[in-house]
């Protein structure tokens, strides 16, 4: 099951089936053993809890997250009293795996990290009622006792992983969605697992710090897979799909000697996009690229250990273009240690890039992160946080003490988007017309709020 509910309101554009759990049924279908995934995405919370009392489910298994802590405990609860003991339940995922005591009071075992292999030997021993206890990589409750089998190591050759179960996903829901939304359709896929980089916001319990990739064959399968379901994109949701230059060249050959023709997106750092990167990428279908670039000022950037620069990400955004692709970018305002110069640097910085999408976001103290180790006694809040479903114009909330208030933080987001606009549909002249004098009294005003 995947606890994540639609508002009506969203209108994101990463809005994507849940990928983990593709693979899983994957492999358990692989196997022989017959699966029903309940992705809550389109679906009322009623309506998801009855497909899940009304099914005769040996075993019901949940991705969970930061976010989804809430309503994953809420969901489990409610099956746990219709249906009793009748069925194991599950859960894994990012929180779980960083923290699986804390689901361990209505969830029988915790998955811990990648979860295919694990699943298949679990859900045998369930099918030929064995112990479960030399299952690696999980988690149990044990009468009083919390039982631990001990890490599971990576699936080193991804490529020996079925495509993720797509016939189970509600591809038209998605589609509907993104057509109705963007004028296009769109699905997810991954090249490759871990990332080797350490920011301090970012956790990592899942796939780790050892880049894995797929065979450039294996990818462009899968995209073929993809076109072949009628989806118009893809989105390549790796941590940073231009880590391994000499790969990603080899991908985006292989996907244009097989004149797939389908158009792409994906996320990368700024310090790995050129101009001959982009303009191969583009050749390939690449439609627009997203970088996490996070602050305007180097220092931040040092704290946050991003290992980039503010010159090097003006670089990556202006390879982008020249290449004539898109550019989104990711920033964070507020962060622990901020000033009001450095987020004033961000807000400019961020509002003069020639971005086609431009998003901000707070400060998120994910458990597992070294950002979470140090602000995690200095007043964080967020044993019951879920993602806003209200119609706030700006959908974030400051869930650690940063030194400012999240009225002051949403300001200064609602500020940088005025100007990222002025600037965009007005050009440098109009900017200096009418976006200047509003950039230099909201400057102002910025700086004397509380």
């Amino acid at each position: 099951m995947y606890p994540y509910f639609h508002p009506s309101n969203d209108n994101s554009i990463f809005r994507f089936p849940p990928l983990g759990l593709g693979y899983i049924a994957a492999a358990l279908k692989k196997r022989g053993f017959e699966v029903e995934l309940v992705d809550c995405t389109f679906l009322q919370q009623k309506q998801a809890i009855w497909k899940i009392t009304h099914s005769d489910a040996q075993v019901v298994g949940f991705y969970s997250m930061f976010s989804m802590k809430k309503t994953t405990l809420q969901l489990a609860q409610a099956i746990r009293e219709s249906r009793g003991g009748d069925c194991l339940l599950v859960v894994g995922g990012p929180l779980p795996s960083w923290a699986p005591e804390s689901f361990l009071c209505v969830f029988d075992v915790v998955a811990v990290g990648e979860g295919e292999e694990t699943m298949v030997e679990l859900v045998d021993c369930v099918a030929r009622d064995a112990e479960f206890s030399g299952v690696r990589g999980i988690v149990f409750r044990d009468g009083k006792r919390i039982l631990s089998t001990g890490e599971r190591g990576f699936v080193e050759d991804l490529d020996n992983l079925a495509f993720p179960a797509r016939e189970l996903f509600d591809n038209q829901a998605y589609k509907r969605y993104y057509q109705r939304s963007f004028g296009y359709t769109t699905t997810s896929m991954m090249t490759s697992r871990g990332c080797p980089f350490s920011c301090d916001f970012c956790s990592r319990p899942i796939f780790g710090t050892k880049m894995r990739n797929r065979s450039p064959n294996k990818i462009a399968d899968e995209v073929e897979h993809i076109k072949a379901l009628g989806y118009e994109r893809v989105w390549f949701a790796d941590d940073c799909f231009t880590v391994n230059r000499s790969h990603l060249l080899d991908v985006c050959r292989e996907i244009y000697q097989r004149h797939l023709d389908v158009e792409w997106e994906c996320l990368s750092r700024v310090d790995t996009m050129d101009e001959e990167v982009a303009r191969k990428m583009m050749r390939a279908g690449c439609i627009r690229v997203f970088f996490g670039i996070e602050s305007g000022n180097d220092s931040v950037l040092s704290v946050m250990n991003k290992k980039i620069t503010v010159s090097q990400a003006t670089r990556g955004v202006l390879a982008a273009k020249a290449a004539g692709l898109q550019a989104g970018a990711f920033f964070i305002v507020g962060y622990p240690g901020e000033t009001d110069k450095t987020v004033l640097d961000t807000v400019r910085f961020a509002s003069s890039l020639p971005l086609d999408y431009l998003s901000f976001t707070l400060p998120y103290p994910i458990p597992g992160t070294p950002l979470y180790e140090r602000v995690k006694n200095k007043g964080v809040a967020i044993d019951d946080w879920e993602e806003p479903k209200n119609y706030r114009l700006i959908r974030h909330k400051l869930l650690c003490q940063t030194g400012f208030s999240e009225t002051k933080l949403k300001f200064a987001i609602a500020k940088a988007h005025t100007q990222f606009r002025c600037r965009r549909y007005l050009g440098n002249g109009g900017y200096g017309v009418f976006g200047a004098p509003f950039e230099v009294f909201t400057d102002w005003l910025f700086q004397r709020m509380p």
